[in-house]
Protein backbone atom coordinates (compact mmCIF):
# COMPACT_ATOMS: atom_id res chain seq x y z
CA UNK A 1 0.00 0.00 0.00
CA UNK A 2 0.87 3.45 -0.35
CA UNK A 3 2.66 6.19 2.06
CA UNK A 4 -0.64 7.94 3.18
CA UNK A 5 -1.31 11.47 0.76
CA UNK A 6 1.98 10.26 -1.44
CA UNK A 7 0.62 10.49 -5.15
CA UNK A 8 3.43 12.24 -6.53
CA UNK A 9 4.23 10.35 -10.01
CA UNK A 10 8.11 10.90 -9.65
CA UNK A 11 7.66 8.85 -6.81
CA UNK A 12 5.19 6.49 -7.83
CA UNK A 13 5.78 5.69 -11.39
CA UNK A 14 9.44 5.79 -11.61
CA UNK A 15 9.93 8.52 -14.39
CA UNK A 16 10.87 11.77 -14.18
CA UNK A 17 7.89 14.13 -14.43
CA UNK A 18 9.77 16.03 -17.50
CA UNK A 19 10.21 13.16 -18.80
CA UNK A 20 6.48 11.52 -18.50
CA UNK A 21 5.39 8.61 -21.13
CA UNK A 22 3.28 8.87 -23.76
CA UNK A 23 0.41 7.37 -21.44
CA UNK A 24 0.80 10.16 -19.51
CA UNK A 25 0.28 12.31 -21.76
CA UNK A 26 -2.77 10.84 -22.87
CA UNK A 27 -4.56 10.21 -19.93
CA UNK A 28 -3.82 14.11 -19.05
CA UNK A 29 -4.96 15.26 -22.02
CA UNK A 30 -8.08 13.86 -21.97
CA UNK A 31 -8.40 15.27 -18.29
CA UNK A 32 -7.29 19.43 -19.71
CA UNK A 33 -9.34 18.68 -22.47
CA UNK A 34 -12.47 18.29 -20.68
CA UNK A 35 -14.37 22.01 -20.22
CA UNK A 36 -16.19 20.44 -16.97
CA UNK A 37 -12.79 18.45 -15.69
CA UNK A 38 -11.04 21.34 -16.73
CA UNK A 39 -13.63 23.96 -14.42
CA UNK A 40 -13.06 21.85 -11.20
CA UNK A 41 -9.33 21.51 -11.70
CA UNK A 42 -9.51 17.51 -12.13
CA UNK A 43 -5.63 16.32 -12.65
CA UNK A 44 -3.92 13.36 -13.60
CA UNK A 45 -1.28 12.54 -10.55
CA UNK A 46 -0.64 8.76 -11.18
CA UNK A 47 -1.01 6.07 -14.01
CA UNK A 48 0.51 2.15 -14.01
CA UNK A 49 -0.25 -0.57 -16.62
CA UNK A 50 -3.30 -1.10 -15.17
CA UNK A 51 -4.67 2.11 -13.28
CA UNK A 52 -4.99 5.88 -13.13
CA UNK A 53 -5.43 8.50 -9.99
CA UNK A 54 -6.49 11.39 -10.38
CA UNK A 55 -7.38 14.52 -8.15
CA UNK A 56 -9.35 17.78 -7.36
CA UNK A 57 -8.59 19.60 -4.55
CA UNK A 58 -11.24 21.35 -2.64
CA UNK A 59 -12.05 24.69 -3.36
CA UNK A 60 -15.25 26.48 -1.67
CA UNK A 61 -16.62 26.74 -4.85
CA UNK A 62 -17.19 23.08 -5.75
CA UNK A 63 -18.96 22.89 -2.39
CA UNK A 64 -22.81 21.51 -2.60
CA UNK A 65 -23.83 22.23 1.10
CA UNK A 66 -22.55 25.19 2.53
CA UNK A 67 -23.71 24.23 5.88
CA UNK A 68 -21.79 21.10 5.72
CA UNK A 69 -18.70 21.62 3.65
CA UNK A 70 -18.93 18.65 1.56
CA UNK A 71 -18.50 18.81 -2.17
CA UNK A 72 -20.92 18.95 -4.80
CA UNK A 73 -22.08 15.51 -6.11
CA UNK A 74 -21.69 16.11 -9.36
CA UNK A 75 -17.70 17.12 -8.81
CA UNK A 76 -17.16 13.15 -7.41
CA UNK A 77 -19.25 12.07 -9.96
CA UNK A 78 -17.00 13.71 -12.56
CA UNK A 79 -13.70 12.63 -11.30
CA UNK A 80 -15.22 9.33 -11.04
CA UNK A 81 -16.35 9.12 -14.88
CA UNK A 82 -13.29 10.67 -16.23
CA UNK A 83 -10.90 8.75 -14.20
CA UNK A 84 -12.57 5.38 -15.62
CA UNK A 85 -12.90 6.72 -18.98
CA UNK A 86 -8.96 7.40 -18.46
CA UNK A 87 -8.50 4.03 -17.57
CA UNK A 88 -10.23 2.40 -20.39
CA UNK A 89 -8.51 5.21 -23.23
CA UNK A 90 -5.56 3.50 -21.73
CA UNK A 91 -6.32 0.22 -22.47
CA UNK A 92 -7.40 0.81 -25.56
CA UNK A 93 -4.29 2.14 -26.65
CA UNK A 94 -5.71 5.76 -26.69
CA UNK A 95 -6.52 5.45 -30.55
CA UNK A 96 -9.89 5.35 -30.24
CA UNK A 97 -13.41 7.51 -28.82
CA UNK A 98 -15.55 6.25 -25.99
CA UNK A 99 -18.14 7.00 -23.97
CA UNK A 100 -19.99 6.06 -20.84
CA UNK A 101 -22.57 3.47 -21.45
CA UNK A 102 -23.50 2.79 -17.98
CA UNK A 103 -22.33 4.66 -14.41
CA UNK A 104 -23.12 3.23 -11.20
CA UNK A 105 -21.75 5.24 -8.25
CA UNK A 106 -22.03 3.74 -4.75
CA UNK A 107 -21.47 6.62 -2.66
CA UNK A 108 -20.66 5.36 1.10
CA UNK A 109 -20.31 8.35 2.81
CA UNK A 110 -19.42 11.92 2.26
CA UNK A 111 -15.74 12.79 1.73
CA UNK A 112 -14.66 14.79 4.52
CA UNK A 113 -14.96 18.99 4.01
CA UNK A 114 -11.82 21.01 3.64
CA UNK A 115 -9.64 17.52 1.61
CA UNK A 116 -8.64 16.94 -1.66
CA UNK A 117 -10.23 13.96 -3.36
CA UNK A 118 -8.33 11.41 -5.36
CA UNK A 119 -10.12 8.58 -7.55
CA UNK A 120 -7.90 5.45 -8.74
CA UNK A 121 -9.91 3.43 -11.94
CA UNK A 122 -8.14 0.73 -13.80
CA UNK A 123 -10.21 -0.83 -16.48
CA UNK A 124 -10.47 -4.34 -15.49
CA UNK A 125 -12.00 -5.91 -19.39
CA UNK A 126 -11.92 -4.68 -22.66
CA UNK A 127 -14.34 -6.31 -25.21
CA UNK A 128 -15.20 -5.90 -28.78
CA UNK A 129 -17.33 -3.10 -28.39
CA UNK A 130 -17.69 -2.09 -24.92
CA UNK A 131 -15.21 -1.74 -22.13
CA UNK A 132 -15.40 -2.03 -18.41
CA UNK A 133 -13.87 0.13 -15.45
CA UNK A 134 -14.25 -0.02 -11.61
CA UNK A 135 -13.36 2.72 -9.22
CA UNK A 136 -12.31 4.29 -5.62
CA UNK A 137 -12.66 8.16 -4.50
CA UNK A 138 -11.17 8.56 -1.70
CA UNK A 139 -9.27 10.85 0.34
CA UNK A 140 -5.67 10.30 2.45
CA UNK A 141 -6.06 6.10 2.24
CA UNK A 142 -7.32 4.53 -0.64
CA UNK A 143 -8.11 1.72 1.24
CA UNK A 144 -10.88 3.61 3.20
CA UNK A 145 -13.46 4.98 -0.01
CA UNK A 146 -15.94 7.33 0.79
CA UNK A 147 -17.21 6.26 -3.15
CA UNK A 148 -17.10 3.31 -5.62
CA UNK A 149 -18.33 2.34 -8.80
CA UNK A 150 -18.82 0.10 -11.61
CA UNK A 151 -18.91 1.39 -15.36
CA UNK A 152 -18.90 0.76 -19.09
CA UNK A 153 -17.81 2.69 -22.13
CA UNK A 154 -18.76 2.12 -25.96
CA UNK A 155 -15.70 2.07 -27.67
CA UNK A 156 -16.06 4.29 -30.82
CA UNK A 157 -13.20 2.34 -32.85
CA UNK A 158 -15.15 2.74 -36.87
CA UNK A 159 -16.27 6.24 -35.94
CA UNK A 160 -12.63 7.37 -34.99
CA UNK A 161 -11.20 5.48 -38.29
CA UNK A 162 -13.42 6.41 -40.70
CA UNK A 163 -13.27 10.39 -39.71
CA UNK A 164 -9.51 9.98 -38.66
Amino acid sequence: MRERGNHQPTQDCGYPTEDPPVEFEIARRLFQDSPHGSLIGLELVDLGSDFVVSKVAYRPELVGNPQTGYLHGGVITTIIDQSSGASVMLATGGQEGIVTLDLRIDHLRPAAPGRDVYARAECYRVGREVAFARCSAYQEDPAYPFATSISAFMRLRDEVAQNG
